[in-house]
């Protein structure tokens, strides 16, 4: 007979110990211990090699290893295919995560369409799409909205493990859908669906069955509180490949980041607008982003880089007196600690008192930016919303400023100005560059002004 043990593990990292403790010694959470009960069995269905592992394995020199042509399937949106590196790969395992209706599910449903459209040695591709959350009739009325149904895809409810696997075996899947991962159980944890331990053991299970069987897997995933992905971190370290799509869910703009890539380049994007009919790709993000009103102060435009993309970004700020001894600092779309370090370089290096005056800072379009480029465009948008004096018209600002105030080049700067080019922009402030570099950048047609203290570049923007 079975004996039951019982362990304690932390939610939020999956530190596991054999008593209750308040603090995670590992991430420093408090009250994330839940108690778990596990069994010592000695066989189960889950360490069957019959299931899951082929028997006839063998080792191959990697001159002897062939790759198919058709070791990618395209998905025919451009956006998704750009943050794969091309497509899905045969046999990878991919983990979608996002918060709720930001539109995972819509996103995956629409990809069905063109893959199942595919043509793969005679055959459509199929897909069988695991609906653990919703039952197939409501995965159907959102098809029939986005207008996907497919011939080749199957849905099915289940939510057992085991039950999956031999799904799996009877239909013989080209690939699998699993929406969610935390909807997924292993019959022989006695924890409940979402715990670490069973995140663990279904996401372990389901890579080895893409792996072995070279089926193309896709997991959605849920995302906590403060954003980050649900569960163990060794989730993200099981999969090949992990994409995050972020944005305000009552806004348009959605934007897929990759985080993890075995097969492409990481830090990746793509940018989507939900409308009535699913995700719509957004093909000129930049043009979207950017609504600058000419003559008005407190607004500066940036162009960061995110991947392989340029994408201009407006940013806004806006500072006002108050009377609290604590002035308030708001930032969103960008990094709360960055403006704060910008406004104590203001103050220290420029002499602008910013004791008695609340800051908001904002970058339009609901995008999150991530990169330093954008501290040059936060610390002139301040400044003009203090003085109320607009920056000159047509000016993009691309920089990183340090705590000397000194400002410090980014990388790839030529591409962001022709991308700034192309969207009208006639002047540009920027870091000093070399010779090389600046022979690049004349040929981009803009007026460009090279600056290398914060009080250089705010003479540039204002005069």
């Amino acid at each position: 007979m079975a004996k039951a043990k019982s362990k304690w593990v932390c939610q939020n990292c999956g530190y596991e110990t054999v008593s209750y403790l308040g603090r995670c010694p590992e991430c420093s959470q408090f009250g994330t211990f839940v108690e778990e009960i596990t069994q010592d069995i000695k066989q189960t269905s889950l360490s069957k090699p019959s299931n899951i592992i082929s028997q006839d394995t063998k080792i191959s020199k990697i001159k002897e290893i062939e790759l198919d042509e058709k070791i990618r399937f395209k998905t025919n949106i451009d956006e998704l295919d750009r943050v794969l590196g091309g497509g899905f790969v045969q046999g990878s395992l991919v983990l979608l995560a996002g918060d709720p209706g930001i539109g995972k599910s819509t996103l995956v449903l629409q990809t069905t369409k063109n893959i199942c459209s595919t043509n793969y040695n005679g055959e459509n591709l199929k897909i069988l799409y695991i609906c653990a959350e919703e039952s197939p009739m409501q995965v159907k009325l959102r098809a029939k909205r986005l207008d996907v149904e497919p011939e080749s895809l199957y849905l099915t409810n289940q939510t057992c493990i085991d039950e999956i696997i031999n799904q799996i075996d009877a239909i013989k899947p080209d690939f699998l859908i699993v929406d969610s991962i935390q909807s997924v159980f292993c019959a022989n944890i006695a924890s409940s669906s979402g715990s670490v331990s069973q995140i663990r053991e279904c996401t372990n299970v389901l890579m080895r069955i893409a792996k072995q069987k070279n089926i193309t897997t896709i997991i959605i995933g849920h995302v906590t509180k403060e954003g980050n992905i649900a569960g163990p971190k060794v989730l993200e370290h099981m999969v090949d490949c992990v994409i995050n799509f972020e944005g305000d869910k009552y806004k348009q703009f959605r934007i897929l980041r990759c985080i993890k890539n075995r097969f492409g380049t990481i830090s990746e994007v793509g940018v989507f607008r939900m409308e009535d009919e699913g995700l719509v790709e957004v093909n000129s993000p930049s043009q979207m982003l950017i609504e600058q009103t000419q003559g008005v102060s407190g607004s500066c435009v940036t162009a960061t880089l995110e991947g392989t993309r340029v994408l201009l970004h407006e940013i806004q700020a806006l500072a006002g007196s108050t009377n609290y001894a604590n002035p308030r600092r708001v930032a969103v779309g960008l990094e709360y600690n960055r403006l704060l370090q910008a406004i104590a370089v203001l103050e220290k290096k420029v002499g602008l008192n910013l004791s008695k005056q609340d800051v908001y800072v904002s970058v339009t379009g609901g995008i999150d930016i991530i990169e330093p480029g954008y501290d040059l465009a936060l610390c002139l948008a301040i400044i003009s919303s203090v003085r109320d004096i607009p920056i000159k018209s047509n000016t993009v600002v691309i920089g990183e400023v340090g705590l000397l105030g000194e400002i410090r080049y980014v990388d790839n700067i030529e591409r962001r100005l022709k991308e700034a080019y192309k969207l009208g922009f006639k002047r540009a402030i920027i870091p000093p560059v070399n010779d090389k570099i600046h022979s690049k950048i004349k040929e981009t047609g803009l007026e460009i002004k090279q600056v290398s203290k914060l009080t250089d570049a705010i003479i540039q923007a204002f005069k």
